[in-house]
């Protein structure tokens, strides 16, 4: 009797079902290292990870993006892109265990699958066509056939003639083989995906690399003394390139060479549509601003705001060489739709944008090219609009048209055409729950209302009277202003509130709204708790001082 026979039954049937899962994790690891080596020979976002993290994006509700946004802020493509794994994961075990025993269903799921990554890939509003469809596929047939093969191994082995009778046993050693053989393969076939992948990103790199921005003719003026205050926790008034916010659809940032980019202008009202390169931006007149961008997710008293310098060509100017007019002076256009290279449509009011403020095709950030992060090579920059209709990224076309008859990407999902930013004031210390000590604490924090300017800051402890806060001096209307305020705090909990109020007489409401459709109001509050100093140890304690002679 073999050592397999001696085993019940019962003990010999939840080993075989853990290796039938593992085989479905074998197959599901080996259909996504092809599919991602295909995609870095093809395009690579059209893997299926990106492409079906793209579709679920896309189709997630508003209020469902917001929350996720919330709540796990720039990580939140990071949770997105765990969960399908995870969720992939779920399905392969279930079909490596379909396959125990039918092994053609199994393989069939497989294939079932990589037909939906594929579907997601060329339903991509990116996507260049049939062939963003051959990763998902491509990796779906490699993953069937390893599992028909892994479950084959698995099956029950008829006794050969002749012998004696072996019980439900199987091909352990080709199992071992095979699975092995695997894991080995997938990995190269990762290995060789990263590679491909990067091969495109590298020659970006380079394009970035050897980039040098010319001095802009117009410089941004300096800042004036003062605007930027030394206080512990408080933001600093340019914000650096590293920690500026980035909220944006794309699980995978472009990166674009700059060398073959283009931007087309063209639509309804261009008289003289034009095609233009990076180095045709680069020869024209270029000016620095500073300019901050606020993202209409931000919640009261969110992070997702920051100030930096610029640099970039006038777009009012280039539209008025195209012969485009605002609808003030008789444009048929009224609205100016970007796209960028990733499929993202941002739409934005042309009078806003020709209206003199500074917009602008931005080529730097903080006197060095874009990032790739925040739209490498050129992205727009529009003071006083939240990013979703003015801070196209990574863009590449330019078509003027009109609202009624065009609604861009987050239009159609619920939010509104035209969104300025609303006058909002952020507290920056002290933190939420802070513990200060009794005597002067400095409360500070920045107030914004993008082309319109900051006039007044006020602060208010528990219910008590709104007192004036020092202000900063100020850059332009299109910056934030940093405000401070000297409380002399008194033990206990204390609630500590701030409102702003803008250069056309406009307080902040403090009535409360969601960041959908247009962004989110009310007025700022942090909770701390005030302790004494603790006692000098070394200074006798009032009894001990009675009890000296």
């Amino acid at each position: 009797m073999t050592e397999n026979e001696k085993q019940p039954r019962s003990r010999r049937r939840p080993a075989r079902l853990l290796l039938g899962a593992l085989s479905g994790l074998l197959a599901g690891a080996a259909a996504l290292a092809v599919a991602e080596a295909v995609a870095g020979a093809v395009r690579p976002q059209a893997g299926p990870v990106v492409a079906v993290g793209g579709a679920a994006i896309d189709r997630t509700p508003a209020g469902l993006k917001d929350w996720a946004i919330r709540n796990f802020g720039t990580d939140d493509k990071l949770v997105l892109q765990l969960g399908i794994l995870a969720a992939l994961a779920l399905f392969a075990v279930a079909l490596g265990t379909v396959a125990l025993w039918f092994r053609r269903a199994g393989a069939a799921g497989v294939l079932v699958i990589g037909a939906v990554g594929a579907l997601a890939a060329t339903g991509r509003p990116d996507s260049t066509g049939p062939a963003d469809a051959l990763p998902s596929l491509a990796g779906a047939a490699a993953g069937a056939v390893l599992l028909y093969l892994l479950a084959g191994r698995l099956a029950p082995r008829a006794p050969v003639p002749g012998t004696a009778p072996s019980g439900a046993d199987w091909d352990r050693r080709g199992f071992v083989v095979a699975a092995a053989a695997a894991a080995v393969a997938s990995a190269g076939a990762g290995t060789l995906g990263r590679f491909l992948s990067g091969a495109g990103g590298r020659d970006a790199l380079a394009s970035r690399d050897r980039i040098v921005l010319p001095a802009a003719g117009s410089p941004a003026p300096a800042v004036p003394k003062g605007a930027g205050p030394r206080i512990a926790g408080l933001s600093p008034f340019l914000t650096p390139t590293g920690a500026f916010y980035r909220v944006d659809t794309a699980l995978v940032v472009p990166k674009v060479d700059a060398t073959t980019w283009r931007l087309r202008i063209h639509g309804r009202g261009v008289a003289r549509p034009v095609t233009l390169s990076y180095e045709d931006l680069l020869r024209r007149d270029l000016v620095e601003r500073d300019i901050t961008l606020t993202c209409v997710s931000n919640e009261v008293g969110g992070p997702y705001v920051g100030n930096a310098r610029w640099t970039g060509v006038r777009l009012a100017g280039l539209l008025a060489e195209c012969g485009v007019q605002p609808p003030s002076r008789g444009g048929p256009a009224d609205q100016l739709v970007a796209r960028s290279v990733d499929g993202m449509t941002i739409g934005s009011p042309v009078e806003d944008v020709m209206d003199g403020r500074d917009a602008l095709l931005a080529l730097g950030m903080n006197g060095e090219p874009l990032p790739f992060a925040h739209g490498f090579p050129v992205r727009m920059v529009v003071p006083g609009l939240y990013g979703y209709v003015s801070a196209c990224k990574w863009i590449k076309e330019i078509e003027l048209t009109t609202f009624d008859s065009y609604d861009p990407y987050w239009v159609r999902r619920g939010w509104a055409r035209e969104a300025p930013v609303k006058t909002q004031s952020r507290i920056d210390t002290p933190r939420p729950f802070a513990r200060p000590r009794t005597g002067t604490v400095m409360v500070a924090g920045v107030a914004w209302a993008q082309h319109r300017g900051i006039d007044k800051v006020e602060v208010r402890v528990d219910d008590g009277p709104w007192q004036g806060a020092r202000l900063a001096a100020e850059d332009t209307t299109d910056t934030w202003r940093q405000w401070s305020f000297p409380w002399q705090a008194t033990k206990g909990g204390h609630t500590l509130t701030v409102r702003a109020t803008d250069r056309t007489g406009q307080v902040q409401t403090e009535r409360r709204t969601r960041t959908i459709p247009d962004g989110a109001s009310g007025w700022h509050s942090v909770v701390v708790t005030v302790d004494c100093p603790p006692r000098n140890h070394l200074s006798p304690s009032p009894r001990r001082q009675h009890a000296l002679p």
